[in-house]
């Protein structure tokens, strides 16, 4: 998760529109936001726990000036929860760089040790973003001293390219590079997802924007152009001048969560439209509920995200929907709030349940998904308190068994309910009348219907495929790592066990 956006323009500062597209990619991270500009000699740059609007004030227009800049809004999937983790991260050798990233690094320990030993930097935080920006500046540096630096725009590049044949992983990056410019570049997977965007200037030439999530263009008036290759690089340096560069040959394998949950409705990610993949996902379930052969009264969603399945489902089967939960706008989305308790109780602060539209009812629930389960269960157990007759409970996506490890905050097996639990287990456990997931064959067409020369999606937490190649070791680090511990403490899933995932390469 998290979000990302840069902006180069060629006459006008960037700080305003970087706070605004920043709060259109709001939703990807809700625990610290940063900027950083660049003057053409100084940085700028602030960064603190919060949301954008809390972070940043009018003060900050005044003093994080220049025409091109960066943003982060963040939750933490690797390092601590503290704000010394916020992003952006600096390097002030070669040249400085400054870099902010979405994704997760998975083969950090290996690269924790060379970058400290071998290459003696001091790394301030536990991040593996931290790790990356200090792997790229030893390649940079690398490179410099193959090429001299008469050409910076060249070594950057190559920089890049050996970053990516050392470093494993999910990772979308922007740079600013100090009288150079800014850097765009993507891991040869593809697995989390950066758009490219421009816009007339002024004075005749373009302006360039690099977000996670094209949502964030329009507020600006840029137009996307395209989505950033898997494996390529993209430079724009000082003079609005384009440098593209394929370092590494790459294969697009998008994380199929993006579309289940992370990503707006209103996206478009590597040629697939997030709304319609949500609707197709809806086509799909409906064939469930219809075999099932349930008497069910309405269908009501967990707003907001399960909302295009939802109305699908019901236009398909002929069951009226109905909204019979009202969600408290002003409460953060308790997926990613940074503990478990905390999680659980503002449930009750999020959402409401109409008691009109579950007495006596056989209502069905549709969620997007169900990760730890607590969520939902006690919207299960609202909904009885309404009323309700019956309740069903349908998840738009499959059950999710595994770690995920390319930055979304589900990392061990003790946090996913469906992890050792059956079908039947897991409808016990919610308190719901009967359940239903997704089948994975039916998910990856409606994502792959929009765009059919996607030959693959990484569905690791579905599958354990891990695309890239996961170790054991790796995972067993994710289970005892601290943080984890201390999120996981007051959660325990019952009946939840390891069951090894396929480690090779998808």
């Amino acid at each position: 998760m998290c979000g990302i956006l840069g902006i180069a323009s060629r006459d006008t500062d960037v700080f305003a529109e970087i706070y605004d597209g920043l709060l259109m990619l709001q939703h990807r991270g809700q625990d610290a936001s940063g900027i950083v500009t660049y003057t053409g000699e100084f940085f700028r740059e602030r960064k603190e726990n919060g949301l954008v609007k809390d972070v940043f004030g009018p003060a900050d227009a005044e003093t994080l000036t220049g025409r091109i800049g960066m943003g982060h809004v963040r939750y933490p999937t690797a390092g601590s929860l503290s704000a010394t983790e916020a992003q952006p991260f600096f390097v002030n050798a070669p040249y400085g760089i400054y870099l902010v990233h979405n994704g997760n690094i998975t083969n950090t320990a290996e690269q924790r040790e060379k970058v400290t030993g071998k290459y003696s930097r001091h790394l301030r935080t536990t991040s593996d973003s931290e790790i990356l920006l200090n792997v790229l500046a030893d390649k940079v540096a690398d490179a410099i001293k193959v090429n001299g630096n008469a050409d910076p725009v060249r070594n950057i590049l190559a920089g890049v390219k050996m970053t990516m044949e050392r470093v494993q992983g999910a990772y979308s990056v922007l740079c600013l590079i100090a009288g150079v410019g800014m850097l765009a570049f993507r891991d040869p997977h593809g697995i989390r997802p950066l758009s490219m965007a421009a816009r007339p200037a002024a004075d005749g030439g373009t302006d360039y924007a690099f977000a996670s999530e094209d949502v964030a263009f329009g507020i600006n008036g840029f137009k996307k152009t395209r989505d950033v290759k898997p494996g390529e690089a993209i430079l724009v340096d000082l003079e609005g001048n384009l440098h593209e560069f394929q370092a590494v040959e790459g294969k697009l394998t998008p994380c199929i969560f993006e579309y289940v949950y992370l990503a707006r409705p209103d996206s478009m990610m590597d040629g697939v439209s997030v709304y319609k993949t949500q609707l197709r996902m809806g086509q799909a379930l409906a064939k469930q509920i219809e075999e099932s052969g349930l008497e069910i009264d309405s269908i009501i969603p967990v707003p907001d995200s399960a909302r295009p399945v939802a109305l699908e489902v019901a236009n398909a089967t002929g069951i009226r929907y109905r909204e019979g939960l009202v969600k408290n706008r002003y409460v953060g989305r308790t997926f990613i709030m940074p503990g478990q308790a905390e999680r659980q109780k503002s449930v009750r602060r999020k959402l409401n349940a109409i008691p009109l539209e579950f007495k006596g009812l056989n209502v069905l629930l549709i969620d997007d998904s169900i990760v730890r389960g607590n969520t939902i269960k006690k919207i299960v157990q609202m909904c009885r308190e309404a009323g309700a007759k019956k309740v069903y409970v349908a998840s738009a996506s499959p059950p999710v068994k595994y770690p995920n490890v390319y930055g979304i905050d589900m990392p061990t097996k003790h946090e996913l309910i469906a992890n050792g639990l059956s079908i039947e287990e897991i409808r016990d456990e919610l308190g719901a009348d009967a359940l239903f997931y997704q089948n994975l064959d039916d998910l990856i067409w409606a994502a792959k219907e929009g765009n059919p020369d996607i030959e693959q999606f990484d569905c690791s937490c579905f599958d354990g495929n891990y695309v890239t190649g996961v170790t054991s070791e790796y995972l067993n680090a994710l289970e005892s790592s601290s943080r984890v511990s201390a999120k996981i403490q007051d959660m325990p899933v019952p009946g939840a066990s390891w069951n090894a995932p396929n480690l090779a390469s998808g």
